[in-house]
């Protein structure tokens, strides 16, 4: 089956990944982990916990592999602003700090 998923960190397509995304799926181009909170369609950053299922236990780092029982992926988990601003933090590092 087709989809149209995009990694939560750095928006590549994971087309070639087939569902359901196992715990130890790893986004091709940033190694990123895709069994994880952030890249689930319950995840609300702005409710508590930062999941909108009740049922779900609490996970405290959103960005590691879980073994949530409702993890479902989200096709809209990749937030462009998010990268851009992570980039822009990246590059005064950079600037700060010298790249070498």
């Amino acid at each position: 089956m087709s989809h149209n998923l995009a990694c939560y960190r750095c928006g590549a397509a994971l087309a070639e990944l087939s569902l359901p995304l196992s715990r130890h799926d790893r986004c091709p181009a940033c190694s990123a982990d895709l069994h994880v909170c952030r890249m689930c369609a319950f995840f609300d950053r702005h409710v508590p916990r930062q999941c909108r299922e009740d049922g779900a236990e609490d996970v405290t780092e959103k960005e590691r592999p879980n073994f949530c029982d409702w993890f479902k992926p989200s096709d809209a988990a990749f937030d462009p602003a998010r990268k851009a601003e992570a980039d822009a933090a990246q590059d005064a590092l950079a600037a700060l700090f010298g790249d070498d």
